[in-house]
């Protein structure tokens, strides 16, 4: 068995998520109280009680969807858990996978995401950005959709999550003639996304300049699980390209479905889902549907023993 673990980003997070696993697994709301030290406020209390609103702005949404996958990450590791040979993470889950395989403290993560969340918000004021999924057309053809609505403005395709599934991102206004050129296309359905930061666009580059002077003082190791990918699918052999990376990110696409292939290129067979929701886990089932690869997810009790038991079996096999 070959193990990878994904960690999930914005998007996946919900009022009382990780409620359940906080119940049997005490490390879970120490690690939010940890969270909550360096933020100022209760992140626990704020992801069971809400209000959704709340917990869907950037700035709060960010820290608590990194607590969640490290905090599911440390219940695995509390378990014995097999050791993973490689990690990644959807957009912001590439820095829960950074603190996960040892590259950054955790401490100094969730302020550092907190950070991002209020420079990605006020790079693009309220209601000028929008993103928008397309389902059902080619990637190809997502991106001349984007080309031919963006006219003086921004539209392009940010996330390549998995065959007929891409977001795009950019100006609100730019976004909308997207979503009509996309169904004029063929696209099954184009729908705008609930956000209104338009991540990994090119409208993000103010944010990454201040996110990038942001990094430069903060401590970054080698990470110790061999390969861990960040934007274009990279793996890094130094903590300044990992920095570079994490400016970089803010307004490069996400490759989702090439980092799957890309680690199940590299002899993968097993990959598990850290933290709520279970939307890689759905991604990386459409991505690849090989027999004999294993896709799990840990988000409850029921997850991790189900998770803990499969690996074990393989071990053994």
């Amino acid at each position: 068995m070959s193990l990878a673990f994904v960690f999930p980003g914005q998007g996946s997070q919900s009022v009382g998520m990780l409620a359940g696993l906080a119940a049997t697994e005490s490390v879970v709301p120490e690690t939010f109280a940890e969270a909550s030290e360096v933020l100022g406020y209760d992140l626990w209390r704020l992801c069971q009680e809400g209000p959704e609103t709340e917990l869907g702005r950037t700035e709060r949404t960010q820290p608590a969807m990194l607590a969640a996958g490290v905090a599911t990450w440390r219940a695995w590791q509390k378990h014995d858990g097999a050791r993973p040979v490689a990690m990644a993470g959807h957009s912001l889950g590439e820095y829960t996978s950074l603190v996960c395989s040892g590259a950054l403290d955790f401490r100094a993560a969730v302020d550092l995401v907190a950070f991002r969340g209020r420079v990605m918000q006020e790079a693009v004021p309220a209601g000028q950005g929008a993103m928008a999924a397309v389902l059902g057309l080619d990637d190809a053809e997502v991106v001349a959709a984007c080309a031919e609505a963006a006219g003086d403005e921004v539209a392009e395709a940010v996330n390549f999550n998995a065959p007929g599934q891409v977001v795009v991102a950019g100006h609100a206004t730019a976004v909308a003639r997207a979503i009509e050129a996309a169904k004029a296309r063929g696209a099954k359905r184009a729908l705008p996304l609930p956000v209104s930061v338009p991540s990994h666009s090119r409208l993000m580059r103010p944010a990454a300049g201040r996110l990038a002077e942001r990094l430069a003082a903060v401590e970054v190791r080698m990470p110790t699980v061999p390969d861990v990918y960040t934007v274009h699918v990279r793996r890094h052999e130094s903590p300044d390209g990992i920095r570079r990376a994490l400016a970089e990110q803010l307004h490069e696409p996400v490759r989702w479905a090439d980092t799957v292939r890309a680690m199940l290129a590299s002899g993968v067979t097993t990959i598990v889902e850290c933290g709520p929701g279970k939307v890689l886990t759905a991604l990386n089932r459409r991505i690849e549907r090989r027999p004999e690869l294993t896709m799990l997810a840990i988000e409850d009790p029921e997850g991790l023993a189900a998770a803990l038991a499969a690996c074990r079996e393989q071990q053994h096999a």
